[in-house]
């Protein structure tokens, strides 16, 4: 019999020693805070066999506790959930591994702000991105302008060309006009061959010729 109780302490002490092997979160901080919610994260060491997690959430000189255990997961933060405006919390957090949890973090200490200060935070994000939406739209403003500006140009240009080769057109057809009337005779526009002209009678009729016989 003492030999079974003294191999169930020898057991039990073996547990207790891997379970303290286990090094406890780092890292540990706290981000996204509200009035009422926040979110905590921390990083594990490289080769500890950790299969979970729990947290322990205290107000500030209150005794009451909050714990949070969550196991076959990777995750490696978790939000706090029905806080008070304007509390001081602490939070520590823990690895879990097969053989037991890890030792305390160290403490992470924050403060809830008032809901209207939140309220104005998302105000100036929002500020912010409007300033910044507005920035976008001048810029694209810009660039419009510029291409609206540049095809006016290139249509001024076409017009003017246009306008110049029309102008030009008149001349050439004089030119032409004017190779064709030399090369014509005052009867003929068509270039034939100039004909003597024979005078008629004032009774429109061709002059009689008289033969003589010698």
């Amino acid at each position: 019999m003492e030999r079974f109780f003294l191999l169930v302490i020898s057991c039990l002490c073996v547990c207790r020693v891997t379970a303290d092997s286990l090094s406890p979160p780092v890292n540990v901080t706290i981000k996204a805070v509200k009035a009422n919610s926040a979110v905590v994260t921390w990083d594990i060491p490289e080769g500890d066999p950790v299969i979970g997690f729990a947290i322990t959430q205290q107000k500030k000189d209150v005794r009451m506790l909050r714990f949070i255990q969550e196991v076959n997961t990777t995750t490696r933060s978790c939000a706090l959930w029905d806080l008070e405006e304007e509390t001081d919390y602490i939070v520590h957090v823990q690895s879990i591994s097969m053989s037991g949890t890890s030792p305390l973090s160290e403490p992470l200490r924050f403060r809830t702000p008032k809901e209207a200060e939140t309220q104005a935070s998302k105000d100036e994000v929002t500020m912010e991105e409007v300033g910044q939406s507005t920035q976008l739209r001048a810029g694209e403003l810009i660039i419009i302008v510029v291409v609206l500006v540049m095809w006016a140009g290139v249509i001024a240009l076409f017009c003017r060309q246009y306008d110049i080769i029309k102008d030009n057109e008149p001349n050439n057809n004089k030119d032409k006009a004017k190779n064709s009337s030399e090369c014509s005779t005052p009867e003929h526009p068509t270039g034939g061959l100039l004909r003597s002209k024979i005078p008629k009678n004032k009774n429109n009729r061709m002059p009689s010729v008289n033969i003589i016989e010698v």
